[in-house]
């Protein structure tokens, strides 16, 4: 949620950033309700005061005997009149809080209108066989369809040790940067959502529960930024970093037709989140900070990659800028996504209410976020096997990963 009193005091910066997005148009009706907001607080406080000597006078008239009937009825019209102007009010409140909430988190100076390329790494050339059938009988999808319908599957012998050992892995080598590792609940209340911006923007891919006020996360991001809601953090408890480790469910509406084959998109897949919370003049450096370590995974599990910096209308309603680590897929023959790491600056801990005190005497200031992906271990799982695969079909398993308790190789079929 953008703040209020920036809205009022430079509105011309706000518009520009927003017309990036195609939501110019939110500032300017925001800036008539808030000024029609201001106009009745002091109308209504006015008129109460007024009220309220009339009910003094009123009083003290029938304490003496005298006749309060023209009295009376002004004070029944200052009545009437309080009413009209408490229902325009809580109008006006009700649609100015809506149009704050439809806007969008302002794109950063350095996030591009196109999709910007801004590094590679390792070689990118090769073609070879898809993760579907390199895993063969590992990779039940057939089995899965018939247990809960598509976009699921059943993992089975060395690629169940892989997983485990790459979340192993990744988790202790976050940990080692001073993360913090985290099992999350993956059942949020609707405030979770909000607070992160995945609702109202992205509520069509969201699994709700029919009998409880609860949902299913699609990222660790949603439990982990609550954290700290409506908490008051110390200047020397700042910044606080987190990996988090949570199954993630996704509805994947509108992806029909889209990635059928194998576990690219599927409804359920397992993920190690980063999340933190930083001073607001620390979170670009902290933003390259985690885009640096998800390159070191990247790098360290021997995966080509590039570095993609997303264009504004691509950005989700929080992040203020996104950097995405795309995988080369020599089954496919180009680059997919797998990371995302985004600065969401003070958008979420505002609608979270997370603040910190930068010294004991000073008011209390909205802390940024920032989350990032360390392993989407499905979409690893499919970058590990197509990249590091064999002529004779088996695959290659990096050694950090054998380190960790995983094969050294999965098997031919």
């Amino acid at each position: 949620m953008l703040d209020p009193k920036l809205l009022r005091e430079d509105p011309d910066r706000v518009r520009a950033a927003l017309a990036r997005r195609g939501a110019a148009d939110l500032i300017d009706r925001f800036l008539e309700l808030d000024r029609r907001r201001r106009e009745l607080l002091p109308e209504l406080e006015g008129l109460r005061a007024t009220k309220k000597e009339a009910s003094r006078e009123i009083g003290e008239r029938q304490r003496r005997g005298e006749d309060a009937a023209q009295a009376i009825a002004a004070m029944r019209e200052l009545a009437e009149r309080e009413r009209t102007l408490e229902a325009e009010l809580r109008t006006v409140e009700s649609e100015r809080e809506r149009v704050l909430v439809a806007m969008p988190n302002l794109p950063a100076p350095d996030a591009p209108d196109e999709l910007e390329v801004l590094r590679s790494w390792g070689e990118a050339a090769k073609r070879g066989r898809d993760h579907v059938e390199l895993a063969g009988r590992w990779l039940d999808l057939a089995a899965a369809a018939r247990t809960s319908g598509s976009r699921f599957a059943y993992l089975k012998g060395p690629l169940v040790l892989v997983e485990l050992a790459l979340v192993r892995w990744a988790i202790e080598l976050l940990a080692a940067e001073g993360h913090e590792p985290v099992i999350p609940p993956v059942l949020v209340r609707e405030r979770a959502l909000f607070g992160t911006g995945f609702w109202p923007d992205t509520e069509q891919q969201i699994y709700r529960l029919a009998d409880d006020e609860l949902f299913l996360v699609g990222t660790a991001e949603v439990p982990l930024a609550s954290l700290h809601a409506d908490e008051i953090l110390d200047a020397d408890a700042v910044p606080r970093r987190y990996v988090g480790f949570s199954p993630c469910f996704r509805r994947e509406a509108g992806a029909a037709g889209r990635d059928t084959r194998g576990i690219f998109r599927v409804h359920q897949f397992d993920k190690v989140e980063m999340f933190c919370f930083v001073r607001p003049e620390d979170s670009p450096a902290e933003h390259e900070r985690l885009v640096a370590l998800q390159e070191r995974i990247f790098q360290a599990l021997e995966i080509p990659y590039r570095v993609v910096n997303i264009p504004v209308d691509d950005l989700g309603a929080s992040a203020a800028k996104k950097i995405d680590i795309e995988a080369w897929l020599p089954g496919e023959g180009r680059y997919r996504e797998l990371t995302s790491c985004s600065n969401t600056t003070d958008f979420q801990a505002r609608r979270l209410n997370v603040r910190y005190r930068p010294a004991p005497d000073a008011p209390p200031v909205h802390l940024h976020t920032l989350n990032g992906t360390a392993v989407a271990v499905g979409r690893t799982l499919i970058a590990l096997l197509e990249n590091h695969q064999r002529e004779d079909g088996s695959v290659r398993v990096p050694e950090v990963l054998v380190e960790y308790g995983a094969p050294t190789e999965i098997p031919a079929d």
